[in-house]
């Protein structure tokens, strides 16, 4: 998968019903990264943010799903985190998914499902 980079790019979700894609912004720099979604009102699909074990939502504006992916981008865990919270790390995780609360469960995506980065050209 080679080191990634600031972008755009898409999340292909697999679900029982077939596969869904969800537009993707990568936050892979340390300034993209720690800026996250922090100033938004919310957000276009999802976030990853790479490399990531943990997240917080203190001065977030809104309830974010998040979810935890280990180094082959399997799914450790998905919670949802409301505003002003410290999210506990997570010894596997390699990367972080953040998409507005309620999303993740849209799109079919739980723990044990694997998840495909692609990064637009």
């Amino acid at each position: 998968m080679g080191r990634r980079r600031d972008g755009n790019g898409t999340l292909t979700v697999g679900t029982d019903t077939g596969e869904r894609e969800v537009p993707l912004r990568i936050a892979a720099s340390y300034g993209s990264r720690s800026r996250g979604l922090l100033g938004v009102d919310g957000v276009v699909g999802a976030l990853l943010i790479t490399p990531c074990a943990s997240v917080h939502t203190f001065r977030m504006r809104f309830a974010i799903d998040v979810a935890y992916l280990d180094r082959k981008f399997n799914v450790l865990a998905v919670r949802t985190m409301r505003p002003g919270r410290l999210g506990l790390p997570r010894l596997r995780a390699r990367h972080v998914v953040e998409s507005e609360a309620g999303a993740m469960e849209m799109w079919g995506l739980r723990p044990g499902a694997r998840i495909q980065v692609s990064e637009d050209a």
